[in-house]
């Protein structure tokens, strides 16, 4: 992919935050390499990525409408796409939602939400335009997963287990992909400043969690929530190193299948799989997260793993 002129990239998500960043970061390529199909589910909310496209808008850019939870809605935008320009050779998948909190909180209604977004809607996606990379043998599947889809965090749950289930997914599918020079990777950032992040943590502290214990309650509202803000202002990346990131991941001559935006976590990461009984990562990793939240020394977190 790194050597092809120009090449169309699909994007889910597009509304706001990394998807947004991105399409437009592509869009402004100085070299002319990619013509951007923007997508998002309410074409309503399209304004502000209008606003930040600028000039782009209809020459580099193009929006349109795609729902990752309804497959006739997928198919639709792939077929605009084959008849107006090239078959998209470069998927990027980042459409997703959010969840926090107490599990006895949430319904399996709200959960069956979650995978239907960040789980479901890669797997649609990626069975729509992976037959046509497969006959070309040509293609490239990105996936913004997250370093929560490597080590669970306490009150992402669900969250953690959607992204999991995606990186299970693109594990067992990249080894088949290959044969065919289609190459997936998954992008896997840890907190990152945007609209989706304060907007989820700002509806947490306004809901209810009387249907848990107290020393819960209290451990989600006074612990968890007050000192995440502090975690993303000292360590959360921006939607834009987030773009800059995976421009470099699609341009590489053989792209990695993970790559990782910040370095700080990548010794959380790995001791998972330094250690088969899962003390490290779990027991040993938790206490010292815990011991950091409450003493409020996020930047020192993961200094000594």
């Amino acid at each position: 992919l790194a050597d092809t002129p120009s090449f169309v990239v699909l994007i889910t998500g597009c509304s706001s935050g990394i998807g947004l960043t991105t399409a437009v970061t592509l869009a402004r390529d100085p070299q002319h390499r990619f013509k951007v199909i923007a997508t998002m589910r309410n074409l309503n909310k399209r304004d502000k990525l209008e606003e930040t496209a600028g000039d782009t808008l209809n020459r580099t850019l193009e929006i349109k409408q795609l729902d990752v939870c309804d497959e006739k809605s997928i198919k639709v935008c792939l077929l605009l796409t084959l008849i107006l320009s090239l078959s998209p050779v470069l998927s990027v998948n980042n459409a997703g939602v959010g969840m926090i909190g107490p599990i006895e909180c949430q319904t399996i209604e709200e959960m069956k939400v979650v995978f239907e977004t960040n789980f479901f809607g890669v797997v649609r996606m990626i069975k729509e335009v992976y037959p046509d990379m497969k006959k070309r043998k040509c293609g490239h599947i990105v996936v913004i997963s997250s370093v929560m889809g490597l080590q669970g965090i306490m009150f992402n749950d669900v969250y953690t287990a959607s992204k999991f289930a995606v990186e299970g997914f693109c594990e067992s599918l990249i080894i088949q992909a290959l044969k065919f020079n289609v190459y997936i990777s998954l992008i896997e950032p840890g907190p990152v400043v945007t609209e989706f992040e304060m907007k989820a943590y700002e509806e947490a502290a306004r809901g209810d969690y009387s249907g848990t214990d107290p020393v819960t309650a209290e451990m989600f509202t006074n612990m968890y929530l007050n000192n995440s803000k502090a975690i993303f202002n000292s360590l959360g990346q921006k939607p834009d190193d987030i773009a800059e990131h995976l421009l470099k991941v699609i341009l590489a001559e053989v792209p990695p299948f993970r790559h990782q935006t910040n370095p700080i976590y990548t010794p959380l990461t790995a001791l998972k799989h330094a250690d088969p009984t899962g003390d490290l990562s779990h027991s040993h990793i938790c206490n010292k997260i815990l011991h950091s939240l409450i003493c409020s020394c996020h930047p020192l977190i993961l200094s000594h793993f």
